[in-house]
C-alpha cells in the first residue's frame, strides 16, 4: 500500500523534502530503493540522512506492507518489534497476550491475526542488514 513519506515515525520535514528531491515520495518507493545495504549507501550520499536511519525507516515500511497490520504497527513497535526479523521471532499467543494488555481485548486484534502477520514476515522480510565492519589489521 502507498503511504506519504511523513507516515514514518521519527521522519523530519528536512529528511521528507531530501528523499523528495531524489523521486522517492512514498514508502513503496523507498522501501524498493532502501532494501539493500548497498542502495542505502547510495542513498545516503544522495540526501545526507543516514545509513541508521534510512535502515529504520525501511523496517517501518516493511511493517507497514503487513496485510492487516498497520493500524497496530506504533504500538508494536512500542512492543520492541521493529523489523520483520523481530516480528518473526515472535510466539504468536505472547504477542496477541501483550497487544490485549496494552488495548484491551475490545480493540486488539484476533490471535488469528497475530498469527497471519507472524506467517508474512518471511515473506516480506527483504531489508537487507549491513555487512558488520572488517576488522582494520594492526601492523606492528
Amino acid at each position: 500500500m502507498y503511504r506519504t513519506l511523513e507516515y514514518l515515525s521519527g521522519i523530519s520535514d528536512d529528511d521528507v523534502r531530501r528523499l523528495r528531491t531524489v523521486g522517492i515520495h512514498h514508502t513503496n518507493q523507498f522501501l524498493h530503493r532502501a532494501s539493500l545495504d548497498i542502495d542505502r549507501r547510495r542513498l545516503f550520499k544522495k540526501t545526507g540522512i543516514s545509513t541508521d536511519r534510512l535502515i529504520e525507516f525501511a523496517h517501518q515500511c516493511t511493517l507497514l506492507e503487513v496485510s492487516g497490520m498497520e493500524r497496530w504497527v506504533p504500538l508494536v513497535r512500542r512492543l520492541g518489534i521493529n523489523s520483520m526479523q523481530d516480528l518473526r521471532a515472535q510466539d504468536a499467543g505472547d504477542l496477541h497476550r501483550k497487544l490485549i494488555e496494552a488495548i484491551g481485548l475490545a480493540g486488539a486484534p484476533s490471535l488469528t491475526d497475530v498469527q497471519y502477520w507472524i506467517s508474512q514476515a518471511t515473506a516480506l522480510d527483504i531489508v537487507e542488514e549491513p555487512e558488520p565492519a572488517k576488522p582494520v589489521p594492526i601492523i606492528e
